[in-house]
This record gives C-alpha cells, sequence and structure tokens, in this order.
C-alpha cells in the first residue's frame, strides 16, 4: 500500500471530509448528453476536458475527495462500442489521472470546460489541505444500463462477479488512486465478489451499498451485510450511497455499531423519478441537520450522489467546517 493511501486512511481518523456530489448531474449543467449506455463514462474518450471541468467545480465547492468517472466503464460495455482491452485499460487509468490532475491544482480556477458554469460553486469555497483521489467501481448492473444495479441478483454467482470485476480493479488500482470506491452495490454477495477481487491490489477500499429502508436493494439485513467488512482490514469504510437521505440517516448507525470502522455516506438528493412524466419529483430531502447527524453518527466520509451538485456540497462544506 502507497503511503499516499496510508495517510488517506489516516485522515479519516480526524474531522469528517467532504466527498464530491453527483458527476453526471455537474456534467448535464455543462451541457454533456449523457443518453448513451455509458453515460458519464462516453467523456473519457470523448471530452475529457468536461470531466476534469465537473471535478473542478466540486473542490471549487469544498470537496477533498473526488470520485472518479469509472463507474461505469467496464471492459465488456466498451467493447459494445468497439474499444479494445488495451484503450478500455488506458481510459480507466484515465479516469483516475483526470481527478488526480485536478487534485493537485489545490482547488484550481474556472477553466476550459466551463467549471465555472451552471451549477458551479463560487471560487475560493475550498478549505485548505489535500484533495484525495477514490477510484470508482460500480456493480455488475451499472455495465447492463437497465436499472439492474438498484436490484441486484443478476443471475450469477460470486466467482462469476469476481472474475468481471477483478481486471477493472487491477487497472484502476494500477493507477495509484488514494482509495476504491466499491459503490452502489445492490447485493452482499456482490459485495462479496468485489472484496475477494480486490484483494492483493494494494489499494485501500470502501464499500458502499444502495439500500431501501434498513436492507440492500436485494433485500439482505444491512447489518449482515457490513458484517462482511467488519474484519477486512482492506476495507477503511463502509456505507451506503445512492439513497434516500432518509435511508441513509438509521444506515450511518448500523454500519458504524456493525463495524466499528469510519462510515462513508453519500446519498441522493431526495427527489423521486417519475418514470411516466419522464422527470424529477417532489423536494430535496439532503439537508445541513441530516449531515451533522450523520457525523455524530460515525461518518468521516461525507457527500452527495444524483442530484446533488456544487452548491449543495459547498453548504454541507460550511456545516462541517464550522462544527
Amino acid at each position: 500500500m502507497s503511503a499516499r493511501s496510508t495517510s488517506f486512511a489516516a485522515a479519516l481518523e480526524g474531522p469528517p471530509l467532504v466527498l464530491d456530489g453527483g458527476l453526471s448531474n455537474q456534467l448535464e449543467a455543462q451541457g454533456c448528453d449523457l443518453s448513451d449506455d455509458l453515460w458519464s463514462a462516453r467523456l473519457l474518450a470523448d471530452d475529457p476536458g468536461q470531466i476534469e471541468a465537473a471535478h473542478r467545480a466540486y473542490t471549487r465547492a469544498g470537496a477533498q475527495v473526488l470520485i472518479t468517472s469509472s463507474y461505469q466503464a467496464t471492459y465488456e460495455g466498451l467493447a459494445r462500442r468497439g474499444v479494445g482491452r488495451d484503450e478500455a485499460a488506458e481510459l480507466l487509468r484515465r479516469s483516475v489521472r483526470l481527478a488526480r490532475t485536478v487534485a493537485e491544482e489545490g482547488g484550481g480556477t474556472a477553466g476550459a470546460g466551463g467549471a465555472g458554469g451552471a451549477g458551479s460553486a463560487p471560487a475560493g469555497a475550498r478549505g485548505s489541505g489535500p484533495v484525495w483521489v477514490a477510484a470508482s467501481v460500480g456493480p455488475y448492473g451499472a455495465m447492463l444500463a437497465d436499472g439492474s444495479e438498484y436490484r441486484g441478483r443478476y443471475g450469477l454467482g460470486v466467482a462469476e462477479l469476481e472474475r468481471f470485476h477483478r481486471p477493472r480493479i487491477e487497472a484502476l488500482g494500477g493507477a495509484a488512486p488514494d482509495v476504491l470506491a466499491l459503490e452502489t452495490v445492490p447485493d452482499s454477495d456482490e459485495a462479496v465478489a468485489l472484496l475477494r477481487a480486490a484483494e492483493g491490489c494494494g489499494v485501500p477500499v470502501w464499500l458502499s451499498y444502495s439500500i431501501a429502508g434498513e436492507a440492500t436493494r436485494a433485500g439482505q439485513p444491512l447489518a449482515e451485510a457490513f458484517a462482511l467488512a467488519a474484519r477486512n482490514d482492506q476495507v477503511i469504510a463502509v456505507g451506503v450511497n445512492c439513497c434516500a437521505p432518509e435511508d441513509a440517516d438509521r444506515a450511518v448507525e448500523i454500519a458504524a455499531d456493525t463495524t466499528g470502522k469510519p462510515v462513508v455516506v453519500y446519498p441522493n438528493s431526495g427527489e423521486e423519478w417519475d418514470a411516466e412524466g419522464h422527470g424529477w419529483r417532489g423536494r430535496p430531502t439532503f439537508d445541513a441537520d441530516r449531515v451533522r447527524a450523520w457525523r455524530d453518527a460515525g461518518a468521516r466520509l461525507i457527500g452527495g450522489c444524483c442530484r446533488v451538485g456544487p452548491d449543495r456540497i459547498a453548504e454541507l462544506s460550511g456545516v462541517l467546517r464550522k462544527h
């Protein structure tokens, strides 16, 4: 494990670190078309400057951890677009390099690609200290692009899922991120596969489930799902993402109580997707009071997922820095 990764693990012993927000909503705010099955991963090849600009919008808002654009980047998904394995591996590594470039800018300024445009926070919101890079490893269902990452139970065994995840983890780990974000995991069986695939990669991981209530999307009790990581020294944080903020409230407590590890939490805005109307409805339920409660319950990595933009991350950062 690199000295930098060791430092990241040590940083979790201090005040909470601010994660970024939803990458896709910021890219859309910059005018990007994400209708392709590859989603934001398409831009790794077609317009990487937009990804840098989105990362920059979040560091300007106060994010201390940037999550890479590799969530939906897989060898299989890229192969459907005619991308060979060598090129796919390079795109995965590029996702880490793009985030690292922005992280090393020390917050940067609005630049090419529109970081200072729609949805960006004012310059100067960022505090001092390092900015870390988390390489996103999305679930198998993200590659299918059919919403199955919110159901799990793909009909594959643990060994098959491990074989799917290992090459991507090896490519991302070889690019030297500070941590691997095993995120939006809907099923504890897939969590087992991911943890096995990450063994020996030399990079610490966090494990983050997508949940409904007090269960994984596949229906397993959260306490049982979190317990998988309790004795795994490579796992430096456990928690939830891409869920309703109100579900995250109890999940943070369960994660802390079950594992004794730092907790990672980055839910969605709280709005709901109206499939018939093809739009979002309701109002956001992601607010400062929840952030304080998550921190007090043991969260040490706090940010947002879908529809949580730089403005909300700036607000979150302000709350955490004041207390």
